[in-house]
């Protein structure tokens, strides 16, 4: 690896893994390994979540393109070794949430891939890049099944953060770029056509009506949990990297300095009007 290429993405967005794609490696001991430590890396490392859970699910029969696609990764985090999460200390305490699902996004299944992000003032500390369990028939059913998820992420950080003692605004935010999924958390009358996700839009609905989260609409671009559900082109890649909260401790040796680059609260009332 260490006369390697490095690469600016994590997973090529014009490549689609199945289990049909290659050839079944002959020892497949050696990828496993490599998915198990890559797995260990996600969790300082977000930007490689999606590309990690993808190639995880070959371990049972991967083949030499899932082997190349790891050696991706590699490749990938050979240009970053430095990176990481920075969590400044001069941002309000508010918990924000981002949401985003790819509607069938498994090739195999159809199943969607949930994707979102939690930050706590402009800090990271929260994500997921997961297949969900059922599919989805819609893909207002499948973004909204995200929104669950991460409803219930934010209300686990709120009771830790209450156990710390930690002051924090009181309300969250969370984003989600798909209107019809925004319409069933705020309409009632809606759940009478989604029973088979009951469940979760009570869990939504719920928060909302207790004013302990608010829900608010978000461009596709400004989307930053998009990074999570699917491989991205290396443009689009590069600009939510740099929104993540992420930086880079080589650059600051350098001569660079430690900053956020995550949304502002001006950025996203912009956005909403």
């Amino acid at each position: 690896m260490l006369a390697c290429a490095p690469v600016s993405t994590p997973i090529d967005y014009t490549t689609k893994l199945t289990s049909e794609t290659g050839t079944a490696l002959a020892d497949p001991s050696p990828y496993r390994r490599l998915i198990g430590k890559l797995i260990y890396l996600t969790s300082t490392r977000p930007d490689i979540a999606f590309a990690v859970q993808n190639l995880s699910q070959s371990v049972s029969a991967p083949t030499d393109i899932h082997y190349r696609a790891v050696f991706r990764v590699l490749r990938y985090l050979k240009q970053s070794l430095g990176a990481g999460i920075f969590l400044p200390s001069s941002s309000s305490l508010q918990l924000k949430g981002f949401s985003d699902s790819n509607w069938a996004g498994c090739l195999e299944t159809h199943r969607s891939v949930t994707g979102y992000s939690v930050y706590l003032g402009d800090s990271l500390i929260s994500w997921k890049s997961k297949k969900q369990a059922t599919v989805s028939r819609s893909s207002s059913k499948s973004e909204y099944r995200a929104l669950a998820s991460v409803t219930c992420e934010i209300q686990w950080l709120s009771f830790l953060l209450d156990d710390l003692r930690i002051g924090y605004e009181k309300h969250a935010l969370l984003f989600c770029d798909n209107d019809s999924a925004i319409q069933i958390a705020h309409n009632q009358v809606f759940h009478e056509r989604t029973k088979h996700i009951e469940i979760d839009c009570h869990v939504v609905h719920e928060k909302i009506n207790l004013g302990v989260l608010k829900l608010l609409p978000i461009s596709s671009s400004l989307q930053l949990a998009d990074i999570l559900t699917k491989a991205l082109h290396p443009h689009v890649f590069k600009n939510f990297y740099g929104k993540l909260g992420m930086s880079n401790i080589h650059s600051h040796l350098e001569g660079g300095s430690y900053n956020s680059n995550t949304y502002t609260s001006s950025e996203l009332r912009d956005d909403n009007g």
